[in-house]
């Protein structure tokens, strides 16, 4: 196994790498050509067939003819796709039916077909290339990692399609590419309880003492394992020297007995982990890996606020954003570690930018690739072998620099992801950056926190809803609500001209220990599923909060 995981990842460096970065000195002509294939490959699907697809010879032409469409376009199409039908959007047959989270909206279908998933795992493999190539030069080292998203599939359509989570559908239909990084069976992923399943990813993985790394889709998941570990190290080191799994998980009978028979007591091993844990008093990644290399996860958005937390888990231990990507197509690869700044993925789709002065205009004018500007934010456009052309997913992305000449992006926020208590639209990167710095400025880890409004005031005031680590106190609320006003104001021109004149005072309220952990329990109830759980920071429904007691609530 370790030999193969070798091979993947010298064949990754060597020629997926390679290859990206020669074609990124020619952006232009790689994303003309990728267009004109698609193009070709679809023009005789129904949608193709309506918007022309098979008489278009320029990217000019193609902006032209086939307009700039919400989800709500494709959906009677995807309705017949779930039926059955074929040759609607793609022309090759939908093989899987992603569902997104829903977490920051309405929850939608995405067909995958094995083209577009064959896209995904070549971007995939190239960002594995890019990190083996990163740790080399810290004289760390690519290995076995720990991952635990669900590879359960949701159900199946009508039309014979399965249907579940983007990662459930990536795991299972390169499976056996994928678990030859697992540092645990492939089998540990299949309980349906999230919490035993990822209990006996870390019992397995816990076996490997030469682990390298672990990914997960959104940092506060890493966070969620590394509390796993702590919480239930003694039970976890007992079943390493027994070779048992914990009675008490909730596991499916027939997986219980598919992993005991993998299975079996490794004393010395929970030996060395009970030193550790009894003489620094807890288990983290960084205590029980000693060769332990990397942690993979989304960067941009809200990550920073997360990322303050991981030094106490993981040390100086390097974070590499892996892929920028949703279930509706892959955006850009992270060419190193500790970067925010990711390349667009030129062999995945064909890009066009919304410029800001655009946003609101009812046919946006829209710029390629090499057309955007460093500073600048767009919205992003997607055409790809899912079926979507022009798809406006609705994510802000900043571009930060160039690699060669394509584009180095970071995802700021989703648009429409804003408060505002008048017109100042204050989004999740404002307060992220504000929360951030203030974590820093009062030597103080929150939990978590989200910005509401104020019911009753009109206009509204800002309610800074924080839950404090366990063990951590704010001495001086106060000051805290002062500086978070002021650092709102710097960041945010229009909310500092408004709280001039209308915006009242806002309120800080310091919610109860486990506060956030219901939030999330709630959407999870709702269909979430856990590895795709986006929390928000920022939410303009005054009932998000409801029901959370209220330890302390301070005004200015």
């Amino acid at each position: 196994m370790a030999i193969l995981v070798s091979l993947l990842t010298t064949a990754a460096r060597g020629l997926l790498v390679e290859n990206f970065i020669r074609k990124t000195r020619q952006t232009d002509t790689v994303q003309e050509k990728f267009l004109r294939t698609l193009l070709q490959a679809h023009r005789e699907t129904e949608l193709g067939q309506k918007y022309g697809l098979r008489d278009i010879k320029t990217i000019e032409q193609f902006q032209e003819q086939v307009p700039i469409l919400p989800y709500s376009s494709y959906e009677p199409y995807i309705e017949r796709i779930v039926q059955g039908e074929k040759n609607i959007l793609t022309a090759d047959p939908v093989v899987y039916l992603t569902l997104t989270s829903g977490s920051t909206g309405k929850k939608k279908m995405i067909p995958t077909t094995r083209r577009s998933q064959n896209t995904t795992a070549r971007a995939a493999l190239t960002g594995i290339g890019f990190l083996s190539e990163a740790l080399s030069k810290q004289k760390r080292q690519f290995g076995k990692l720990l991952v635990t998203n669900s590879v359960k599939i949701w159900g199946r359509t009508s039309g014979g399609i399965d249907y579940g989570p983007s990662s459930t559908g990536v795991l299972r239909m390169d499976k056996s590419l994928y678990k030859q990084f697992f540092a645990h069976p492939y089998e540990t992923l299949q309980p349906a309880d999230s919490l035993a399943r990822h209990y006996v990813c870390l019992l397995f993985a816990l076996r490997e003492t030469s682990m390298r790394g672990t990914i997960a889709n959104f940092p506060m998941l890493i966070l969620r394992t590394c509390n796993y570990l702590e919480r239930y190290a003694e039970e976890l080191i007992r079943d390493l020297d027994q070779g048992t799994i914990a009675p008490w998980l909730k596991l499916e009978p027939e997986i219980r007995v598919l992993l005991q028979q993998q299975l079996s007591p490794t004393p010395k091993r929970a030996t060395q982990l009970r030193e550790i844990w009894k003489s620094e008093g807890r288990l983290t990644p960084k205590l029980a890996w000693p060769n332990f290399s990397f942690v993979a996860t989304a960067r941009g958005g809200t990550s920073d606020f997360y990322f303050e937390r991981f030094p106490a888990y993981f040390g100086d231990t390097p974070i590499f954003g892996a892929v920028y990507s949703s279930a509706e197509g892959m955006f850009s690869i992270y060419p190193d570690v500790n970067v925010d700044g990711s390349v667009l993925a030129i062999e995945s789709s064909f890009f066009e930018f919304i410029p800001e002065d655009q946003w609101e205009a009812e046919h946006p004018k829209t710029l390629l690739a090499t057309e955007v500007k460093v500073g600048q934010c767009y919205r992003i456009l997607i055409t790809n072998y899912g079926g979507f052309y022009r798809y406006d997913i609705g994510d802000v992305v900043e571009v930060v620099g160039f690699y060669e000449t394509s584009p180095l992006i970071v995802f700021r926020y989703r648009r429409g992801g804003f408060v505002s208590s008048t017109t100042e639209k204050t989004t999740e990167f404002h307060v992220t950056q504000v929360m951030q710095a203030l974590q820093q400025e009062f030597s103080l880890p929150l939990e978590d926190f989200c910005i509401t409004l104020s019911e009753n005031d009109f206009p509204a005031r800002y309610l800074v809803n924080i839950e404090l680590t366990s063990g951590y106190t704010l001495d001086n609320p106060q000051a805290f609500l002062t500086s978070f006003d002021r650092k709102l104001q710097f960041v945010n021109t229009h909310y500092e001209i408004s709280r001039r004149d209308t915006i009242p005072p806002p309120h800080l309220r310091i919610l109860s220990s486990g506060s956030f952990g219901i939030i999330r329990q709630r959407q999870l109830q709702k269909g979430i599923p856990d590895s795709q759980l986006k929390f928000p920071h920022i939410s303009e429904d005054r009932n998000f909060l409801t029901g959370l007691p209220v330890e302390q609530e301070v005004e200015l």
